[in-house]
């Protein structure tokens, strides 16, 4: 996590449409199994500066359904990385950048991806925080700008980056969470 930098861009209008380029094969794939799949982080944000990283949350109706979908997401070449800690969302990487696997075998944006129980706290505050952005252009020039400092402060240290948004992103979702 400490070892690749950190590079923010600004907001680029074409993340909305990889997501759903990469949504439209997740869904395909999935079918059912999926009861959604959300935009989530910063590249849902039209106008936050971010990471070129789309995130993406699968969301579930039961976790009892997660044996197949890891089933799924293997053919696509997504390997499970258990749940890193976080109760009701596990996390899938990539074998290589042209996963999710289609008949082009083309390479694929950049995206980190997540399946959730319908219930998650992580979903919940995943979909509240970028809800909460997309409602207050005020907030996003405020956020672009602390992760801006804050990506040149701690360039090598994504956690301390991390960390740095931490206050922000609390803040925010105390006073903000009933808009």
């Amino acid at each position: 996590m400490g070892s690749r930098p950190v590079i923010i861009e600004d907001y680029n209008e074409e993340w909305p449409i990889m997501f759903n380029k990469l949504q439209d094969l997740l869904r395909y794939n999935l079918g059912k199994l999926a009861s959604t799949i959300e935009h989530v982080g910063s590249t849902s944000v039209p106008g936050l500066a971010s990471k070129p990283i789309i995130d993406i949350d699968i969301v579930i109706d039961s976790m009892t359904v997660l044996p197949q979908v890891i089933e799924k997401l293997s053919k696509l070449g997504y390997f499970h990385e258990g749940n890193l800690g976080i109760e009701n969302r596990d996390a899938f990487a990539r074998i290589d950048d042209k996963v999710p696997y289609n008949n082009e075998m083309d390479q694929k944006q950049a995206h980190h991806l997540y399946v959730c129980n319908k219930e998650s706290d992580a979903l919940i505050k995943h979909i509240i925080f970028r809800d909460i952005l997309r409602k207050r252009p005020d907030l996003v020039t405020a956020y672009s700008a602390l992760k801006k400092e804050l990506a040149e402060k701690f360039k090598n240290n994504r956690i301390a980056y991390t960390e740095g948004k931490t206050h922000f992103v609390n803040t925010i979702m105390n006073e903000y969470k009933n808009i």
